[in-house]
């Protein structure tokens, strides 16, 4: 059937047929691989992927409509793999003391000051961290985003991480001094 070029009612009604015929199936093999919470969203996926591609349906449907489904299966398997990842990291870097409700003020100093030592980067620089704390790909990933070597972004990562922190210290002391600004106003109302 390839080759063949679908008027609207046409792909509709092809589309149906597939659908129909092919369901079941699909929801099965998904719920196989990821349980019955997701197989639904994974069937549904499969079938969107079939509507775009409709005209390179080829002659055996169900190992092909599987495929797409295995395919998915896998990029899912990966984000969850990433997000885990992530917040293993972030498990790493939280000690009990961050877990203690400090004085916002303070939270909030030390946020603009972050923002504002990270403004204060290179773009090269605010990318490479971006996509690795932000974005959470891993290195070998960002490597492939900014077009170099898994070894020349690690070097390039480092020199951000340095460049970040000199550049939230020197934020963090031009940032107002919040007690004794409390101070002076102290003193000021007793005058």
């Amino acid at each position: 059937m390839r080759g063949r070029t679908w008027c609207p009612i046409d792909a509709e009604q092809r589309f149906t047929e597939l659908y129909d015929a092919n369901y079941r199936r699909v929801l099965a093999y998904a719920r196989s691989r990821v349980g019955p919470q997701v197989a639904e969203e994974l069937a549904s996926e499969t079938f969107l992927v079939v509507w775009a591609r409709l005209d390179e349906v080829p002659g055996a449907v169900v190992p092909w409509l599987l495929g797409i489904t295995r395919n998915l299966v896998r990029e899912r398997r990966r984000a969850l793999g990433r997000q885990a990842e992530l917040a293993a990291a972030l498990d790493l870097t939280t000690t009990a003391a961050d877990l203690v409700a400090g004085d916002v003020a303070d939270q909030v100093v030390e946020r603009a000051a972050a923002l504002r030592a990270l403004a204060s980067l290179s773009d090269a620089d605010r990318e490479t961290l971006t996509l690795v704390a932000w974005h959470g790909l891993p290195p070998r990933e960002a490597a492939g985003v900014v077009g170099c070597s898994q070894a020349a972004f690690w070097v390039r990562l480092h020199r951000a991480r340095r460049r970040l922190e000199r550049a939230i210290e020197v934020a963090l002391a031009a940032a107002p001094d919040n007690d004794q600004q409390e101070a002076d106003a102290d003193a000021q109302a007793q005058t």
